[in-house]
């Protein structure tokens, strides 16, 4: 998909937005989970956010790249959700269980699949600890989960995380240092 084609859009086909929802769907259903925690809200959240996609795409400016613009609808259109009447009175806060290969039975959650090229660190971690470590992500307070998850899941930069969440540059490097050393640490004291 050419960023710089789409920001100069005013509208978009069926195609384009085939495409667009095959190549980011599921970075926009995981995060919409991952803001959510539950199954059920991601998958209507990710469909308003392509519905805005398809839409709004006048409001690309093709400052950031696609997936980060689709990113930033995503986190808007859940505070917009959050904020609904529907949101407060429907089940918030449901969570699923995380993907395992244990015992014969697979089960489904937000981080399912990994990065085609993950961090250095992540390669040296083993496949079978992975679960563990976003288990223990997953448990972080909010402000280090979601930049911990825009870099390493989505490969957000940091100059990318500060203008999505609108907040400086510093504070992203900070959070995310801090937060990977809460992991750590974390990880740690669970192998001992």
């Amino acid at each position: 998909m050419d960023d710089q084609l789409l920001a100069q859009a005013q509208t978009i086909d069926n195609y384009t937005l085939s495409s667009i929802m095959d190549d980011y769907g599921n970075d926009v259903w995981n995060y919409a989970y991952f803001l959510t925690k539950s199954a059920e809200q991601a998958d209507e959240l990710s469909q308003e956010v392509f519905i805005r996609a398809y839409s709004g795409i006048a409001h690309y400016r093709g400052d950031c790249s696609l997936k980060t613009w689709l990113l930033t609808v995503t986190r808007n259109t859940t505070f917009t959700y959050r904020k609904s009447r529907f949101f407060r009175s429907s089940l918030w806060g449901e969570t699923l269980p995380i993907e395992t290969e244990r015992g014969g039975s697979s089960q489904r959650v937000m981080i399912a699949e990994h990065s085609a090229h993950p961090s250095a660190e992540m390669e040296v971690m083993s496949k079978e600890h992975i679960h563990e470590i976003w288990d223990i992500v997953l448990e972080l307070p909010k402000k280090f989960r979601e930049i911990l998850l825009l870099n390493l899941k989505y490969e957000l930069t940091t100059s990318e995380i500060a203008e999505m969440l609108k907040i400086s540059l510093g504070t992203v490097k900070s959070r995310l240092s801090r937060g990977k050393h809460k992991v750590r640490k974390q990880w740690e004291e669970r192998s001992k």
